[in-house]
């Protein structure tokens, strides 16, 4: 008798679990119906956390642009690859013929008051200064990027010469009514505006720039308000010209002679180091997966390869570092595609079921690094599931996602990723819907 009720006690269970499976099903599936978004562009995944058994799934193998969801994708394995001891680097060498050399780090941290401080250290009459900016390659931009994006202050490019967060600051400053704004910068650089922002009742002008004709040329065209200066920040369409308008003025400033003509050397061992400084890894953590920041993504994507392959960053290095870790932790890649590593083109392709299959092998190293309710680009949503949601979101033109953890108010735990693209639906009937999905896991899982 006792035996006959364990085993009733286990089919009791059984049952349970496949009412429960199937009732989550339902919810979810409902949700969607009355969203009024089309099945077919929704794209989800949600396993068990621990048993990684399918909870739910739709479109689970569909490759999928990912979005910024990606940087998940790219930088776990970039950041495990340079160490939670690897700090950005930028250092001054000399040797024996007095000439010195400035390695780059690709440190995206690195400002013009950091670089003054290396300056510094250098005598009055260098036989030259030269730079070794071996460290990534010069390709600057993604694959697939797109050209009306040079003027987003979210895109900047990148390279081993990042300064300033690769942005340079724009005053515009009202006159009297009627009569054009004064537009200028606070650093020297070659860029010229053709003005036509006049000063009116409200703010409201747009920025252009043509590449291919005039690339040091900003046109503007709008109004501003008569009696507020606007400040804007746009991405300097050449960081290399840029590092070294700082460097020289910064070696005017300290009454260095020097040509100004920094010629390009690698390291070697006739170099000794005289100073050098660096910032730590951690914040380039935190301001990839919480704050989505593109162009840390793409620059530690880059060191990390190089420092896989053991020679300069570049994309192919880095996708090699990737690979490496997918076949090391056993994850299949053979349904998705990469371009870049912050997931800004479409051209990248993921699946939920990649998404879901990643964020169990790295869990452990991940989950707390991402952001939960009310913090980064989950400041202003999904209040309600704070401390119980850690997870990266993702947008782009008529793509919406969002990839992590969460845990039920049953204490059942998941991953879960939920990517949409749908041309139909505004970016809000999006988020709404994933919201929506993420609390009827909440509450129902």
């Amino acid at each position: 008798m006792k035996r006959l009720s364990i085993v009733f006690g286990i089919i009791i269970t059984m049952m349970s679990s496949v009412v429960y499976g199937a009732g989550l099903k339902s919810e979810i599936n409902t949700t969607i119906s009355q969203s009024g978004i089309n099945r077919g562009a929704i794209s989800i995944s949600v396993k068990d956390f621990h048993s990684g058994k399918i909870v739910y799934e739709l479109n689970s193998d569909t490759p999928i642009s990912p979005a910024s969801t990606q940087k998940i994708i790219t930088t776990t394995p970039a950041f495990m690859t340079l160490g939670e001891d690897y700090q950005f680097s930028t250092k001054l060498y000399k040797n024996s013929n007095n000439e010195y050399l400035f390695v780059l780090g690709a440190d995206p941290y690195l400002n013009t008051k950091d670089l003054d401080k290396l300056v510094k250290c250098m005598p009055k009459e260098p036989a030259s200064v030269n730079i070794d900016a071996s460290v990534i390659d010069d390709n600057e931009w993604g694959e697939g990027w797109q050209w009306d994006d040079d003027l987003n202050p979210l895109m900047p490019k990148f390279s081993a010469y990042n300064i300033d967060k690769n942005l340079m600051e724009i005053i515009i400053s009202p006159s009297v009514k009627g009569y054009p704004a004064e537009i200028k910068t606070e650093v020297k650089y070659p860029l010229s505006f053709v003005n036509n922002i006049i000063t009116d009742k409200e703010t409201k002008y747009t920025i252009k720039r043509q590449n291919h004709i005039s690339p040091d040329v900003l046109v503007m065209n709008g109004t501003i308000k008569y009696n507020k200066s606007d400040i804007i920040k746009i991405p300097i369409n050449n960081p290399k010209k840029y590092f070294k308008l700082r460097l020289s003025d910064l070696i005017i400033d300290h009454n260095i002679s020097c040509s100004g003509i920094y010629q390009d050397k690698k390291l070697n061992n006739n170099y000794t180091l005289i100073t050098l400084l660096s910032h730590e890894i951690n914040q380039a953590k935190k301001d990839v997966y919480r704050n989505s920041n593109n162009m840390i993504a793409e620059t530690v994507f880059k060191l990390a390869g190089g420092k896989f392959s053991s020679s300069t960053g570049t994309f192919e290095n880095g996708l090699e570092m990737f690979n490496n870790f997918c076949k090391t932790h056993n994850i299949d890649t053979s349904n998705i595609r990469i371009v870049d590593a912050s997931g800004v083109s479409k051209n990248n392709l993921m699946t939920a079921d990649f998404m879901t299959d990643f964020l169990l092998k790295v869990q452990g190293y991940l989950e707390p690094e991402l952001p939960t309710a009310g913090e980064g680009t989950l400041t202003n949503r999904m209040l309600y599931l704070k401390g119980n949601i850690h997870a990266k979101t993702g947008t782009l033109s008529n793509i919406s996602a969002i990839t992590g953890y969460i845990t039920s108010q049953k204490e059942q735990k998941y991953v879960f990723s939920i990517m949409i693209n749908d041309s139909k639906t505004s970016p809000a009937d999006k988020k709404m819907l994933e919201e929506y999905i993420l609390r009827t896991i909440y509450t129902k899982g």
